[in-house]
């Protein structure tokens, strides 16, 4: 049996909407094995599809048609850290899990091109899949059949702070919220924070990552589907966050703190409960720069 870790993802990074994610330290974990029939388990008592419904399953399914392998059942043996439906890509790394695995059990026939194109395919959009696979910060752009990616690995002394509501935003929904058409202006707000944003992250010009997660074609839509989310975005400045944002779909909010800010989870934790909003948890990871591999 073999046993695969895929981080949890962070997309969008403010103004990178579909282009922009990166993989942070925070895992799932899989065991998987070839077997005559479906046989699909939670370690951790997270409930999920045990049938043929199983995205893990789906996507090892897919992988073995692509290769033109006959599947006749696997067992599948999962550990689900990452919250579902809360925008830290949950159901990428499930995506990413079953092709990985099944390309494995079939002696890695497809590239690591292969599989972000086929990921990218099954999901719809690269931003969450791209980095789950690759690790680091990825930027790709899918045209429909392939992804154009760069990956880059980053080493900072930066946080990422995932502060979690204790309710769910499924992505369909969050999606359903924006508009079909955006101004030439706003797209040019857009572009150009996207790219302020990637070029200070690597290079340490911390100071315009406020200016850069800064967003006019999803975050203002959404924050009306996030209740408190303004005043999570507040308090995460007033406790010395670089930059707040809407991590992927939501409702997960992540801000981005210097490693020195030492308290930073504690204190955030704090204030939320004293505004009231007590089901909300502060979890701090790194960038992952390794991306999904077998342990």
């Amino acid at each position: 049996m073999i046993k695969i870790q895929i981080p949890a993802t962070s997309a969008n990074l403010g103004a990178g909407f579909d282009a922009l994610g990166l993989a942070l330290t925070f895992y799932n974990y899989v065991e998987m094995e070839e077997s005559d029939k479906i046989e699909i388990s939670s370690l951790d008592n997270v409930e999920v599809p045990v049938d043929e419904n199983n995205l893990i399953y789906v996507s090892a399914k897919d992988l073995f048609n692509v290769c033109g392998k006959k599947i006749s059942g696997l067992k599948i043996r999962q550990t689900n850290n990452i919250p579902m439906a809360r925008g830290l890509g949950s159901s990428s790394a499930c995506i990413v899990a079953g092709l990985v695995g099944a390309n494995t059990l079939l002696g890695n026939p497809l590239t690591a091109d292969d599989l972000v194109d086929l990921a990218a395919q099954i999901e719809g959009h690269p931003d969450n899949t791209a980095p789950a696979l690759l690790g680091g910060i990825v930027t790709a752009v899918f045209d429909g059949q392939k992804v154009h990616w760069v990956k880059q690995e980053v080493y900072t002394k930066l946080k990422f702070a995932a502060i979690i509501p204790d309710f769910e935003l499924k992505t369909e929904k969050a999606r359903a919220c924006l508009p079909t058409e955006v101004s030439h202006k706003d797209a040019v707000y857009n572009l150009s924070r996207a790219a302020l944003f990637s070029a200070s992250l690597l290079t340490g010009k911390f100071e315009n990552l406020r200016t850069g997660v800064h967003d006019k074609l999803h975050q203002p839509y959404r924050m009306e589907l996030i209740p408190n989310a303004r005043e999570v975005f507040d308090i995460a400045y007033n406790h010395g966050a670089y930059a707040t944002y809407i991590s992927g779909a939501g409702p997960t909010i992540v801000a981005i703190v210097d490693e020195n800010n030492t308290y930073f989870a504690g204190k955030m934790k704090f204030s939320l409960d004293n505004a009231g909003l007590i089901g909300w948890e502060v979890k701090e990871f790194h960038i992952d720069n390794d991306g999904t591999k077998l342990i």
